[in-house]
């Protein structure tokens, strides 16, 4: 839709008073082979009526040089992978960085070309929250990178879904997190609304850690529903072949898992204790999970120096490894439920954990979003730092940081509260804005455009 006269001024204006936050352009789905967008009902994803199951790997090419890199902006490494990705039988890959300001079209195209749809982090190692100062690390030069990444990738109808965060919080120290991770989660959902893409899912990816694992589970679908996420995802290694359904613990999970209200996903299985032959690809797609789960990614794509490759990349060279082989037919041989597969229509929230010794957050208070973040919803939010901006973890200042707690309903996010920082460090910094004098201009151009003058 374009904007109106009105807008277009406004949006001309506050482009002058800060370039940071110029307008995002309006984009049409972009990939040349379009597939059917995944979407959500109850605790499952489905295209169109049928029921949806994440079989993939996670894909970052380069990931242990400690150089981050895009895969997805690398069309040539892309297309090199796409075969290897076809023999596997996988429908999805994540990623978990890309550069925001780069052209992402090729690759996305021959990925909607294979059926291959992505999962995608948005966070990057500079634009991330900081477990050890959650609270300065969200910023509006964080939300900036985060809404352009949003902006990049929402066009493509093989985008599976956003993750707003990583194992943030990877131990039991450091669960006071958890109220930045879902206040991003928030602020993600109400930027695509506001924006007008499509309902993209966006969720959380959860590290491994028994005493919390669930606890945030129940956080992040607990609340109102522009709050909760819209998936949560796990990282799992308890399955280490030999093993089974029961000696993995996987019956447990399951059962405490049961009657979960949103989609849930293994965002990274596959323990190398052992030989990897990935018996757990029988039971995650069988009807003693698939109540539950909808499938998972496989960990990882490329050797990256940790053993868990499933192929070594050598410049162009793709040599498959022996887990390759294995994965390849545990997914051939495992067919999806017929049906539904046990899923639930209907999508219920969870209450609100209590604070406890292995959850350390007091209240269901969510920080409020940054006021020069907000701005975003309505202008946009321009071009993205890429992969080698300033960063965002030491950028948080007074001017840029959360002041307060905040209610939610209906998409819409009010300050409640105020307080302010006294920790300024130096790092990328939005110009700042004096609101007060926009709005007084607005106004009057408002005024002067409907042929009225307002004293």
């Amino acid at each position: 839709m374009k904007p109106s006269t009105i807008s277009a001024l406004l949006g001309s204006l506050f482009f002058a008073t800060s370039a940071a936050a110029s307008p995002s352009p309006v984009l049409a789905p972009r990939a040349t082979s379009v597939l059917t967008p995944v979407t959500i009902t109850g605790n499952a994803f489905y295209r169109g009526n049928e029921r949806f199951y994440i079989r993939g790997v996670d894909y970052q090419p380069g990931g242990g040089t400690g150089v981050e890199s895009d895969p997805i902006a690398n069309a040539t490494a892309c297309k090199r992978d796409i075969p290897y990705f076809t023999k596997l039988g996988i429908n999805t890959i994540r990623v978990y960085a890309v550069d925001n300001s780069k052209n992402h079209d090729e690759c996305m195209a021959a990925l909607a070309e294979a059926g291959i749809y992505l999962v995608l982090d948005t966070d990057t190692s500079k634009y991330s929250l900081n477990r050890e100062d959650p609270k300065e690390s969200y910023n509006s030069v964080y939300l900036q990178s985060v809404f352009a990444t949003i902006d990049a990738f929402a066009n493509y109808t093989n985008t599976l879904a956003f993750l707003s965060g990583n194992e943030v919080i990877n131990n039991v120290t450091n669960t006071d997190c958890a109220p930045y991770v879902k206040a991003v989660t928030r602020d993600m959902k109400q930027y695509i609304g506001s924006r007008g893409y499509r309902s993209v899912p966006v969720g959380y990816s959860a590290a491994d850690v028994a005493e919390n694992q669930e606890i945030m589970a129940n956080y992040m679908n607990c609340g109102t529903d522009d709050q909760r996420s819209d998936f949560y995802a796990i990282n799992d290694y308890s399955w280490c072949d030999p093993s089974s359904f029961t000696t993995s613990g996987w019956d447990t999970l399951v059962a405490n898992y049961t009657g979960y209200g949103i989609p849930l996903f293994m965002s990274e299985f596959g323990c190398i204790t052992n030989t990897r032959t990935f018996e757990e690809v029988a039971a995650l797609y069988n009807t003693s999970m698939t109540n539950v789960f909808s499938g998972g990614l496989v960990y990882e794509y490329s050797e990256e120096g940790n053993g868990y490759g499933l192929v070594t990349i050598d410049g162009d060279t793709v040599s498959t490894n022996a887990d390759y082989n294995y994965l390849s037919s545990a997914y051939a041989q495992a067919t999806n439920p017929t049906g539904n597969g046990g899923a639930t229509s209907t999508s219920a929230s969870t209450t609100c954990p209590t604070e406890s010794a292995d959850w350390d957050v007091a209240n269901d208070n969510l920080p409020a979003i940054p006021a020069k973040a907000e701005e975003y919803m309505s202008t946009g939010a321009g071009t993205g730092p890429g992969l080698d901006g300033s960063g965002s973890q030491e950028a948080g200042t007074a001017d840029n940081e959360s002041t307060g707690t905040a209610s939610a309903g209906s998409g819409t996010v009010t300050e409640t509260a105020s307080a302010s920082s006294t920790k300024k460090s130096a790092g990328a910094k939005i110009p700042a804005v004096d609101t007060k004098a926009f709005m007084v201009v607005a106004t009057i151009m408002l005024s002067m455009l409907s042929g009225m003058v307002l004293l």
